[in-house]
């Protein structure tokens, strides 16, 4: 064993462990969270299939599967329960989405379209052969992240809203409706911090405009029409093979995707990525975005709020 690889077993790997423990509270809270998960995938199962009032039906956009439907099945119900619009969401496998959990998100909304992984798979051949994207394809078989922006938007038309899974809405939100019902520019939500794992020189000089701060991808409108692939596989490139891989490359590429363009930016006070208390707790903002140890409040609590809310 090299000194390198004695230092990260016996020293960083634990000390990460314990740091991440007490972000999470501790054993005994990080217990308590695992509980609190258990319950709201059993209660995802049993939700109440939403009551809207008449109008357009409301497209989103997701990628889910075993891990997540119960997540995505809370993120969707309580937006038609905000919105008193009918969903019609547009659900990407991942592979994983048994015909269970499929008929759980269908129970709750009839006009959900399912998108099977195979499905995706011959667009990819189609339209992004390995031969011609080899990072790209790389990176959508070993970075699930990424199939966020490949799966609904290759081979697609017109303007999409992709929401993350790990979503409650609480308040009625405005500002997304407006959107979706007239989209005009790329959509983003606010990050708690900036978040790339690039260099900002490189990004900026490969978008060719300055990349703004605090894209987080949460929420994530874009036009399906104007996407570049051979530009976004240009882009992978020079960003994996000078600075590596990176967990944050999705949201990466679509700050630099709206680079020096007018975008719509979710307020911030109303749209919270990664609560913390007292927010965590009042849950007065429209959305709460839980991220890294946020999901503590997520799964402990208030998952049960957005029921009553």
């Amino acid at each position: 064993m090299t000194p390198g690889k004695f230092l990260l077993r016996f020293y960083h790997t634990p000390v990460n462990r314990i740091r991440d423990s007490l972000r999470n509270g501790g054993p005994w809270q990080e217990r308590r969270t695992e509980h609190g998960r258990a319950a709201m995938e059993a209660a995802a199962a049993r939700l109440p299939v939403p009551s809207v009032a008449s109008g357009a039906a409301l497209e989103l956009h997701l990628l889910t599967g075993r891990r997540f439907w119960y997540q995505s099945a809370f993120c969707l119900w309580t937006l038609a329960r905000q919105t008193g619009r009918p969903l019609a969401p547009v659900i990407y496998d991942d592979g994983s989405l048994a015909e269970q959990y499929r008929g759980s998100l269908s129970r709750l909304f009839p006009a959900v379209r399912f998108v099977a992984q195979g499905e995706t798979i011959k667009r990819l051949d189609a339209l992004l052969p390995v031969a011609r994207f080899p990072f790209l394809r790389e990176r959508w078989l070993n970075y699930p992240n990424l199939r966020k922006l490949i799966d609904p938007h290759l081979g697609g038309t017109g303007w999409k809203l992709v929401l993350d899974s790990d979503l409650l809405f609480f308040r009625r939100p405005d500002f997304l409706l407006h959107w979706l019902d007239t989209p005009d520019r790329p959509l983003h939500a606010v990050d708690c911090e900036t978040s790339y794992g690039y260099s900002r020189p490189l990004m900026n000089k490969l978008a060719g405009a300055p990349v703004a701060d605090l894209v987080n991808v949460g929420l994530t409108g874009l036009n399906s029409s104007e996407l570049d692939w051979e530009q976004l596989e240009h882009w992978c490139s020079p960003l994996i093979t000078q600075e590596k891989t990176s967990y944050y490359l999705e949201q990466a590429l679509i700050a630099m995707l709206m680079a020096g363009r007018p975008c719509a930016i979710a307020p911030v006070a109303d749209y919270v990525t990664l609560p913390k208390p007292p927010e965590a707790h009042a849950c007065k903002a429209v959305m709460h975005h839980y991220v890294a140890h946020s999901k503590r409040w997520y799964f402990q609590q208030n998952w049960r709020l957005a029921l009553s809310s």
